[in-house]
């Protein structure tokens, strides 16, 4: 009876190489998200992303669609600290609410673009207002506060909290050109940019916009 051949070294090397092979050939195939499904590809491909990437914060970028009237400051600067009033009487001034992001907005009765865009300015409040954000709408009405509030639930936008400056200095004081004029301010009281006129604050450029100055330091 003839004995069977035991196979060589090189034969045995051989083999084990092919094995080697086959199994990194798997691993490869299997990681690379070109073999993999939309949601696993996605997922591998943020996995490499850095822990932290920084936040860009407000840019010209974002003022597109219906945000493409809102003019970014290339170089902030700090609001002047106007002085108005709140719905009971009681004095306050831009600075009280420094560390929070806000959208300062002057308005009158008579403003028919600014009844127009109050709505808008209500939701925006409804949908992000919190302690890091408020719309600060500013009713620059000669009539006084009876007057204004009868506005603001006329149009819907009673959760707007009521405030007033009848002698419209602040209209001076922000350089504000006609009615409405809306503001953006960071949390250290510096303007990050400015639109004349009415805009669509609730809707989705707006609310990016809004986001965006949020996430600034956050």
């Amino acid at each position: 009876m003839s004995k069977d051949k035991k196979p060589g070294v090189l034969t045995q090397i051989g083999a084990g190489f092919a094995v080697i092979a086959a199994i990194t050939g798997y691993y490869l195939f299997q990681a690379d998200p070109r073999k993999a499904g939309p949601e696993t590809a996605v997922a591998q491909a943020t996995a490499a992303l850095p822990a932290a990437m920084p936040l860009a914060g407000v840019t010209r970028e974002l003022a597109t669609g219906e945000m493409a009237a809102f003019l970014v400051k290339s170089e902030r600067k700090l609001v002047p600290d106007i002085a108005f009033q709140d719905g009971t009487g009681k004095p306050v001034k831009l600075s009280d609410w420094k560390g929070r992001v806000v959208l300062v907005n002057l308005w009158a009765t008579w403003c028919a673009p600014c009844r127009k865009e109050m709505p808008d300015l209500a939701k925006l409040q409804k949908d992000l207002g919190s302690e890091n954000f408020e719309v600060l709408a500013i009713s620059v009405d000669r009539k006084g506060a009876e007057a204004s509030s009868a506005f603001l639930k006329e149009t819907g936008a009673d959760n707007l909290k009521l405030y007033v400056e009848p002698t419209t200095a602040i209209v001076n004081d922000l350089q504000a050109i006609g009615l409405p004029v809306t503001l953006l301010v960071d949390r250290q009281g510096n303007e990050i940019g400015r639109l004349i006129g009415p805009a669509h604050w609730a809707g989705p450029e707006a609310v990016a916009l809004i986001k965006a100055a949020l996430g600034e330091g956050a």
